[in-house]
């Protein structure tokens, strides 16, 4: 039997979870920066929108103590349910066992806060009892350390989940460059979301191929003056 963890992660095979993308949860992550982790959060979420990827959105506590999903994130989104849980394990709540089973998907990609907790239980639940695949986004997700967010991430390897990270993800989702029906709003994400990557693509768009930028047309640059 193939080896169904050498299948590339496709649009047609995937589906996507977020788990506790909430302010307070990332108040206390110290694995990664903060606003980074948002960033990388909310670009996975535009991915999956590009690609029509089914995507659930779980939250834990909300009211009484995590805060709401970042607008950010919500805003990918509009109208979708939010699923709200109390227990730290997103397995334990039948509406996102239920949510996963909709899409008949069996490779679940994470996002998640906390790594070593929510991320974790959920994974190893979902592999045993429901069968799944977990692909860890391990650069939209966040522990409370640096070694909490490791360790937890060598847990789960070594427990069969596959790291990956949100860029991989989106890129993987494209896989070819002619596939036009995606390519723009590919493009747009890096050069929004993908640091140096996204500011190479908006230098060799303008500079060597001569396209407009994408600032606002209302600006104008004033050419130079020479001091008296």
């Amino acid at each position: 039997m193939m080896n169904p963890k050498l299948e590339v992660l496709t649009p047609q095979n995937s589906q996507l979870i977020f788990i506790d993308q909430q302010p307070q949860m990332a108040f206390g992550v110290q694995s990664i920066d903060r606003q980074v982790l948002k960033n990388n959060t909310v670009a996975l979420a535009k991915a999956a929108k590009v690609f029509n990827i089914p995507t659930t959105i779980t939250t834990v506590e909300t009211e009484a103590f995590s805060g709401h999903t970042y607008p950010e994130l919500l805003d990918v989104f509009p109208g979708k349910d939010i699923l709200e849980r109390s227990s730290m394990n997103s397995w334990d709540d039948q509406k996102v066992r239920d949510a996963l089973a909709a899409s008949g998907k069996k490779k679940v990609i994470v996002s998640g806060l906390w790594t070593e907790v929510c991320n974790t239980t959920f994974a190893l639940c979902a592999m045993l009892e429901g069968g799944y695949e977990i692909y860890m986004v391990s650069d939209a997700s966040g522990g409370t350390s640096k070694e909490a967010h490791d360790m937890a991430m060598l847990r789960m390897v070594q427990a069969g989940v596959i790291p990956v990270t949100w860029q991989q993800v989106l890129l993987e989702w494209q896989r070819d460059w002619a596939r036009k029906e995606t390519y723009d709003d590919v493009m747009k994400i890096v050069k929004e979301h993908s640091g140096a990557y996204g500011m190479g693509v908006d230098y060799a768009y303008t500079m060597v191929h001569k396209a407009p930028s994408r600032a606002n047309p209302d600006h104008k640059t004033l050419a130079p003056v020479p001091a008296k």
